[in-house]
């Protein structure tokens, strides 16, 4: 599995495609792209590459990572979309705030499937571990690939930072509990690719992350 980025909307979102390369199937995770130079950049690359999208999902519904949800799925239609039940009043206040927050333009879209912890998740021939780590979110969930030792973890561990826990939802022993039990019992090496920022390794961050101490 290849991990491609892309970093979108004011909030500098990381939006992730992962590329099953045997296959050329991929699977869309987080689609922050808003402005139409954005979903334009997204489309260049799937096409340029000749991938085919089998699967949208987010690791939780917060604005900054579900403004391209209606377009992917417009683009692509019949995705099957896939959000963990627990977030959806996340994803339904979306348009409560979009405006104000400076996208007026906003879309909502509506999952087709549900993730839940242990599930797995398959496109080609890859197939990603869902691990349920709420405490930023209600539903915030990621995604593990153990065969290359990656995590795609939204916005629980950051390069020497954690979540947010001070919007609805959100919930700091939670979250820190989340961390403890669904991430850093993963070997070192594993690579984790944020919601924000640079990836970092869960080794680093068990030495470096001054919220684990």
């Amino acid at each position: 599995m290849k991990v491609v980025g892309f970093t979108f909307n004011a909030f500098s979102e990381n939006t992730y495609l992962l590329i099953d390369e045997a296959s050329r199937e991929c699977a869309i995770v987080d689609p922050g792209c808003y402005s139409p130079a954005e979903q334009q950049q997204l489309r260049q690359y799937i096409e340029a590459n000749k991938l085919t999208v089998k699967l949208l999902l987010n690791t939780h519904a917060h604005i900054d990572h579900v403004l391209g949800n209606y377009f992917v799925l417009s683009a692509w239609p019949d995705t099957p979309y896939l959000l963990h039940p627990l977030d959806l009043p996340t994803l339904h206040a979306v348009p409560l705030y979009a405006t104000p927050y400076g996208f007026a333009a906003y879309q909502p879209a509506e999952p087709t499937g549900e993730l839940a912890a242990g599930q797995a998740v398959r496109f080609g021939h890859t197939e990603l571990e869902v691990r349920f780590t709420p405490g930023h979110s209600a539903g915030h969930v990621v995604f593990y690939h153990a065969p290359t030792a990656t995590v795609i973890g939204g916005d629980v561990l950051f390069r020497q930072s954690i979540g947010r826990t001070d919007l609805p939802g959100g919930d700091h022993a939670t979250l820190l509990r989340s961390i403890e039990t669904e991430l850093l019992t993963l070997p070192d090496a594993t690579t984790v690719y944020p919601g924000h920022g640079p990836a970092t390794t869960i080794g680093f961050e068990r030495q470096a992350n001054p919220f684990l101490a």
